[in-house]
């Protein structure tokens, strides 16, 4: 198989596209300098030069492959409508990578109750999604009408990612911004309480359900990409153990948005985001290997 992947360069993209490799793929990726071209075909994918706005380029490439992964920026709708009108009529597999803050609370450090399941997107879901969000989830709801045009066309919405990325990029988002911030300062922060919850999975069972996903995910499907959950509180401890620090402290919403950006602070750092993907392995078999963020933390965090 030839799959294009955008996002290429980055944790999620290259971390799947050196599972497409190693499954004995071709690999295309998109890089945005000729520099970071270079680096990746050193990994054995070949390189297309470019950026998301490109839509010809994009277009050439998606209609040249016999699968595409969307791995780049989950809120580029123009990036989506590009390869979706390339792949259309052409019954192939086009992977979209959303993100599981589109169910997000803003709560700031505390908890919340409420689970979703991968129903939000069915039809007649009467659940709507923050403000902030409804961009992305209109994105994913664009992808999945694309199954209409005779697209396979799925959308992979990832939890909290941990482990060391198996691309160019090592790091994950939320985890290693607790660390630097940690390292910078000498003192762990969490938001508030900390006793807000996010759902978490491992790099490497994130790259093995894409795979799973463009062999035989059906055509409109939704899935949570998910193993398990763990407080911010619970994380930021850990994190403290892994580095020899001091117990963490709190952080008002105010000075975490300083330090991280509100994005960052209120989405993705102090809010719930709390799933059940029970699809991937009902349909596709998928079976994760890694059950614990905080064995992660503790035993793999400074390794690598």
């Amino acid at each position: 198989m030839r799959a294009f992947v955008t996002g290429a360069t980055g944790y999620i993209g290259g971390s799947v596209a050196d599972r497409l490799l190693r499954a004995g793929h071709q690999v295309t990726g998109l890089a945005r300098s000729p520099e970071k071209a270079r680096l990746l075909e050193r990994l054995g994918v070949t390189p297309v030069v470019g950026t998301l706005d490109d839509r010809a380029l994009l277009a050439e490439q998606a209609r040249a492959a016999d699968a595409v992964v969307n791995a780049a920026d989950s809120d580029h709708r123009g990036a989506v409508e590009a390869l979706v009108e390339a792949l259309a009529g052409s019954g192939k597999p086009l992977l979209h990578t959303s993100g599981s803050s589109i169910v997000g609370t803003d709560s700031r450090g505390e908890p919340s109750g409420e689970i979703f399941g991968e129903d939000i997107l069915d039809p007649g879901s009467p659940w709507r999604p923050a403000a902030d969000k409804e961009a992305r989830m209109a994105i994913d709801r664009y992808v999945l009408a694309a199954s209409s045009r005779n697209i396979r066309s799925v959308v992979l919405c990832n939890t909290l990612i941990y482990g060391h990325g198996r691309g160019l990029s090592r790091d994950s988002v939320q985890i290693p911004a607790l660390v630097r911030q940690a390292r910078r300062s000498g003192t762990v922060r969490r938001i508030g309480a900390g006793r807000n919850i996010w759902s978490n999975v491992h790099i490497d069972d994130v790259a093995d359900l894409y795979l799973l996903a463009l062999d035989a995910a059906p055509a409109g499907s939704f899935f949570f990409v998910e193993n398990g959950e763990a407080s911010f509180g619970d994380l930021t401890a850990a994190i403290a153990e892994a580095l020899g620090l001091g117990p963490a402290e709190a952080w008002d919403i105010d000075a975490a948005i300083h330090e991280w950006g509100y994005e960052a602070a209120v989405f993705a750092l102090g809010s719930n985001s709390r799933v059940r993907g029970e699809r991937a392995r009902a349909r596709l078999g998928w079976r994760p290997r890694h059950a614990s963020v905080l064995d992660w933390i503790r035993n793999e965090l400074t390794n690598g």
